[in-house]
């Protein structure tokens, strides 16, 4: 019988714990943590994703300055806003919402975020940490997924882990935070051969391809961990992940939904990564 990994019970739980360490961080300090959220043109599902983030910084006692920004803005406008975000103090952590429109240079802007408020684990020296197994800022969604791990007492040490998926945002932070937890990983992408054959070898199925329904009951083995990251919409309009989850859950020892699965934890986890910023630079 599977088990489900409820995210949103959990992302609930590690909130009220962030709430309480923001309380104690005011209360040593007498400053707030200060989380900027830039938002540049009016993308509607960046938009719903920025509101989710600020009412995310309301509910834990994070104060955020949300800037939104216009389409037409320059490359050099929006770094000159970066670097001034980069140099107040009142902010701790720093995150831009993606996509930026197509006449900026996503890399050039985000290479601006140093390390220390990098609250997304983008940057090159939070990567490169993240592979030499140091303490860094890890990428929200793929830590969220550890916490998940970590929480339903599933041992991840020794055993074997497949992602699906190499985006430097989910599969490959993902791959590295489950070889440094003893895994033995394999990632998979779309120019794998036999992508069954891997996903079968999975103790711990990892995906994130961002195609509705991509991994099928034949795909999984029995007693298989299922972490489906994908958030996608079916043929009907229905909201539905990379799994085919009502086949795919009679295989599972453990499986996550979506809704209601990973989705809550990654906004918990930038929640946490905005107090961690706070804490390393005082």
């Amino acid at each position: 019988m599977y088990k489900i990994i409820d995210g949103k019970a959990l992302a609930a739980d590690m909130r009220a714990d962030i709430k309480h360490s923001v309380e104690l961080y005011r209360n040593e300090y007498g400053r707030d943590v200060g989380l900027a959220v830039v938002m540049v043109g009016e993308n509607s599902a960046s938009a719903i994703y920025v509101r989710n983030k600020i009412k995310a910084c309301e509910e834990v006692g994070i104060k955020s300055f949300a800037y939104y920004l216009p389409q037409d803005i320059s490359q050099e406008q929006l770094k000159e806003h970066i670097k001034a975000l980069v140099t107040d103090d009142k902010i701790d952590g720093i995150l831009v919402q993606l996509p930026l429109p197509d006449h900026i240079c996503a890399d050039e802007i985000l290479r601006l975020i140093p390390a220390e408020k990098d609250v997304d684990g983008f940057c090159e020296e939070n990567i490169g940490k993240l592979c030499l197994g140091e303490k860094s800022i890890v990428s929200c969604t793929p830590n969220g997924v550890m916490k998940m791990l970590e929480r339903y007492n599933i041992p991840v040490a020794g055993k074997r882990a497949v992602v699906v998926g190499r985006s430097a945002i989910v599969g490959k932070p993902m791959a590295m935070l489950l070889l440094n937890a003893d895994a033995t990983v394999t990632v998979c992408h779309s120019k794998t051969v036999n992508l069954k054959e891997e996903c079968l070898n999975a103790d711990i199925l990892v995906v994130a391809v961002g195609r509705a329904k991509k991994i099928t009951a034949d795909m999984v083995k029995e007693g298989a961990v299922v972490i489906d990251i994908g958030m996608n919409r079916d043929k009907n309009g229905k909201l539905c992940g990379d799994v085919d989850y009502e086949k795919v859950k009679e295989k599972c020892s453990y499986i996550t939904p979506v809704p209601g699965g990973v989705g809550p934890m990654t906004i918990t986890m930038l929640m946490h990564n905005a107090l961690q910023t706070a804490v390393m630079r005082r």
